[in-house]
């Protein structure tokens, strides 16, 4: 194997210290060519289809990779914008809002980029355009603040991937999970009272996350303690009784057991039991994306009003709000600790807050 040297590499050069945000990732375009390329890539990873190598290879190659790409283009469709995909654009804005954060506390010692587990840009392509600019020092933080081995730990895998093919490694931190980190569950209050100032309160309000198979909590993974820790911190923080919220699970697939309660069978079954309205919120999302867009806030709205439900409502997600960079400036803060950082105050000036304000 050939090693990669930076090829602006230079003694003389600065170090700089760098700090990468991913997602999940998106098609190139709501068709069924990038669908199709984007979803071999993701469901060909391990860590997200846990099933023996060649069973899996052709159930998705032979059936999965000619059916679910024109349906996920459609359904796509329906969410794109001027900007293209909102996972894309409000990871673009975290990420810009996040520079400017860590330019207030630290001047031009600390870069921040975002990338892709799946797609472009590719954690592999960022990691190598961070280390061309002199980062000698690389703190990663996976945007899913419930750690599942088939988020952060994929993530960390194709980290390690990239790492593996550089000459001259970088001192490399890695933030796993932040589901109960203070500011983090207070970003998620405001969010949510802000939505009750305008539309006041529901009947219930029902946090509702990514689900995985059942089979992965049983194996050790901890997504669907930290989901329920999440959701009790968050009820806490909001003066919510235990009748007055639930947690379910959105977005499985095929045929075994995922986690329960399932989402859409909560809500087809709500109206019956006297719930006419609720309130949805997505917090293992950092961003709004098809999921929750389409999925959450459309499909499973059609669900609850078919069965008799009179109103629903989804919260969204804290985007590059700024009480949610604050959170996430904070975290990284916390994490650099430690490295030659100049010292500056870490808290927010007036120019900067209001800059975070500006609607995106």
């Amino acid at each position: 194997m050939k090693y990669r040297t930076n090829g602006t590499f230079s003694h003389e050069q600065e170090d700089k210290i760098g700090v990468l945000i991913t997602n999940l990732g998106t098609p190139e375009a709501p068709e069924k060519g990038p669908l199709k390329r984007y979803l071999k890539e993701f469901l060909s990873d391990p860590r997200v289809v846990e099933v023996p190598k060649f069973i899996w290879w052709m159930i998705l190659n032979l059936v999965i990779l000619n059916i679910r790409p024109r349906r996920s283009a459609h359904a796509y469709s329906t969410v794109w914008t001027e900007r293209g995909s909102p996972l894309m654009f409000h990871t673009q804005d975290q990420a810009d809002a996040l520079a400017l954060s860590m330019k207030q506390r630290y001047g031009d010692k600390v870069v921040v980029d975002f990338a892709m587990r799946y797609g472009s840009p590719s954690i592999e392509s960022v990691t190598q355009t961070l280390l061309e600019k002199g980062v000698r020092q690389l703190l990663v933080l996976p945007l899913y603040p419930q750690y599942s081995g088939s988020t952060s730990g994929s993530t960390f895998d194709a980290l390690g991937q990239a790492l593996r093919k550089i000459r001259w490694l970088p001192d490399v931190r890695f933030i796993s999970h932040y589901h109960d980190f203070t500011p983090y569950i207070d970003a998620l209050a405001k969010r949510i009272e802000l939505h009750w100032q305008t539309h006041g309160r529901a009947d219930k309000i029902i946090f509702t996350y990514h689900g995985i198979p059942k089979r992965y909590l049983t194996a050790g993974d901890p997504y669907h303690c930290e989901c329920y820790k999440t959701s009790r911190l968050l009820a806490q923080k909001l003066g919510l009784t235990k009748e007055e919220y639930m947690v379910t699970f959105q977005s499985r697939f095929g045929r075994e057991e995922w986690l329960q309660p399932y989402t859409d069978h909560t809500l087809k079954a709500l109206p019956g039991q006297g719930v006419k309205s609720v309130q949805m919120v997505c917090p293992g999302f950092s961003a709004d994306c098809l999921e929750t867009i389409e999925e959450i806030a459309i499909e499973n709205r059609d669900y609850f009003l078919e069965a008799g439900g009179e109103r629903y409502e989804y919260i969204e997600a804290l985007n590059a709000h700024p009480e949610h960079i604050a959170a996430l400036s904070e975290l990284i803060a916390r994490n650099l600790s430690g490295w030659d950082l100049p010292k500056r105050s870490g808290l927010l000036s007036a120019q900067l807050a209001s800059e975070l304000g500006r609607d995106k």
